[in-house]
């Protein structure tokens, strides 16, 4: 049994230090074999700079995804092939930085492939149907491999539209975007491991990670306001544990992690 951990995406400085405070003892009391992780917020909540990437390698995450926030930061255009280990949608236009999906090897030979997909309902920054674009992707490369998904996307029901039409070609999806992890939590009937939305690592005493008096003004008087992640406070780290079994690739455990640290 091959155990992936998928980190909900990871907002600012609180959700860059309970990742790096937990997750070594995460992936000892689970038997962890690979970690995958959101992201696209982790720089000041927009964006993935260089130095917070090599951060949460550093910290034990083998694969960082991206999303919508992939252009806010400079150097993921000026220095990609620095950020070896990340993979941004593959739906996005084909001039981008970058790969949508990649093949990585871990113990015993056992091929894992992540591909990132973005929706199209509700957010901006996808240049083709994901749909499309994933179908192509097994028909022309997927070989024999785990094919773990992230679904950076807004609508819970493209995220459940996708992972159905996908049933039992992909080994497990995960949604990301909304910061809400969700309880739906599952095994598809063809095999496929699933939930809407892992969640976000973060300040818990929040609004989506970020500091609440701007986005209540927002929200409230329809005043411009800057989101800035909230940096201090309660933390929460949300997670998903799957388990895929490595000889039929499908998915036959999917568990929610959830730890709060003061």
């Amino acid at each position: 049994m091959v155990k992936i951990l998928f980190l909900g995406d990871i907002v600012g400085n609180l959700g860059r230090q309970i990742v790096k405070d937990q997750l070594s003892e995460i992936k000892k009391s689970n038997s962890i074999d690979f970690v995958v992780a959101n992201g696209e917020n982790a720089t000041h909540g927009k964006g993935l700079s260089l130095a917070h990437y090599k951060e949460l390698i550093g910290a034990g995450i083998d694969c960082i995804t991206m999303g919508n926030h992939f252009y806010r930061v400079r150097e993921i255009i000026d220095k990609n092939d620095e950020y070896i280990s990340l993979i941004r949608p593959l739906n996005m236009h084909p001039s981008t930085p970058g790969k949508g999906s990649a093949l990585f090897v871990i113990k015993d030979n056992i091929r894992i492939r992540v591909t990132n997909l973005i929706g199209r309902v509700f957010i901006d920054g996808g240049d083709s149907n994901p749909f499309d674009a994933l179908n192509n992707l097994i028909e022309k490369e997927v070989k024999d491999e785990i094919h773990f998904v992230d679904f950076h996307a807004e609508a819970t029901g493209e995220k459940m539209a996708l992972a159905l039409a996908f049933d039992g070609k992909i080994s497990a999806l995960a949604g990301t975007h909304t910061h809400v992890q969700t309880n739906d939590n599952r095994i598809l009937p063809n095999g496929t491991g699933f939930v809407s939305d892992a969640g976000m690592c973060g300040a818990y005493d929040s609004i989506l990670g970020d500091d609440p008096t701007s986005i209540i003004s927002r929200s409230w008087y329809g005043q411009p306001t800057k989101f800035t992640p909230k940096d201090d406070g309660k933390k929460i780290l949300n997670g998903v544990i799957y388990s895929i079994n490595e000889k039929t690739k499908k998915c036959e455990k999917v568990e929610l992690v959830n730890i709060f640290e003061d």
